[in-house]
């Protein structure tokens, strides 16, 4: 027995603009610094805010197209896409972002790269607005992200979010962040001394931070791609709602996936009280279903199993997570 709700409602992309919006401009300003004055960790920034802002642009792609409505070829929607691009996303913040800053850093530090030359202040001058826009974009990202962490660390709801655009964004921002003060030290550091390995070893960190934060954000959007359950407690919720039935004698373990960020299908296996009348059993089927909705809207496909119960069947009197 099954049935499916109406589509998902699409969440506004406030966050991936804002940062879309913050990198383009900062990418300009970036690279006229780099030219200006041959510095490694700017020219290194550059290539970093031009890539980010590429992969918020495949974000908002990966959003339009997992929006499309369910048809033949795809029964359960296209919700997927959005963990599609979010691995491209991942690929190219790793493969363009992290390898050329590295490259570019490690041909300073060996005395194939440009030299330094103008004014370093236009260097001070460009992270200092370059800071202003990144960290308005991760303070609205995280502003946006926070309802959704419940009891339990900043990291561990990032690791264990289902909606890869919030995370994405943040995880990117807190990468410029973290890659500007880089640059600063790089650039002052070399300004002092006199000496471009500084700038050149700023670059590398910067390559590096874009690599660590990419395969991050690759094993997240792979483990979503290949469907990952709902969180524990949306089992152990669902399981409780079952369990409660007064027409169910025993309930299997829900098996559960996410399909989107809002988007979750469950079965369940229930075996229902002897003497029940056809009628009444689509009834406690239908009742079933209307108290999950109720509870979780984000579940949008519910089958359910009357009289199938596996191996992981367990008394509606025992819990399960």
């Amino acid at each position: 027995m099954s049935s499916t709700s109406a589509d998902e409602t699409q969440e506004s992309p406030i966050a991936v603009y804002g940062a879309m919006a913050a990198n383009g401009i900062i990418a300009v300003a970036k690279g006229v610094a780099a030219l200006s004055t041959g510095s490694s960790a700017m020219l290194s920034e550059c290539i970093h805010s031009v890539v980010d802002t590429a992969n918020e642009a495949l974000l908002l792609v990966g959003m339009k197209r997992s929006a499309r409505k369910a048809d033949s070829e795809h029964p359960f929607g296209y919700g997927k896409e959005l963990y599609f691009w979010s691995l491209i996303v991942a690929i190219a913040l790793f493969g363009i972002g992290g390898g050329l800053s590295f490259f570019e850093g490690l041909t300073h530090i060996t005395g194939h790269g440009s030299e330094g030359g103008g004014d370093p202040m236009w260097n001070y001058v460009v992270i200092g607005i370059a800071l202003i826009a990144e960290g308005t974009s991760w303070i609205i990202a995280v502003r946006q992200f926070l309802p959704t962490v419940k009891n339990e660390s900043v990291l561990r709801a990032l690791r264990t979010a289902k909606d890869p655009t919030k995370v994405t964004v943040i995880m990117e921002d807190s990468a410029a962040l973290v890659g500007l003060l880089f640059a600063l030290i790089g650039v002052y550091l070399s300004q002092i001394t006199g000496s471009l390995i500084w700038d050149g070893l700023a670059s590398m960190m910067i390559g590096l931070t874009l690599s660590a934060v990419a395969f991050f954000l690759a094993y997240e959007s792979r483990s979503l791609l290949i469907g990952e359950a709902a969180d524990p407690d949306m089992v152990e919720s669902l399981y409780q709602v079952v369990r409660q039935d007064a027409d169910v004698v025993r309930a299997g373990r829900p098996l559960t996936m996410h399909f989107g960020p809002k988007d979750v299908l469950v079965n369940l296996d229930v075996r229902f009280r002897p003497g029940l009348s056809t009628e009444q059993i689509m009834g406690a089927i239908d009742r079933l279903q209307r108290k999950i909705r109720a509870q979780h809207p984000e579940i949008k496909r519910i089958f359910i199993e009357p009289e199938s119960l596996g191996r992981d069947e367990k008394p509606a009197s025992a819990p399960s997570v």
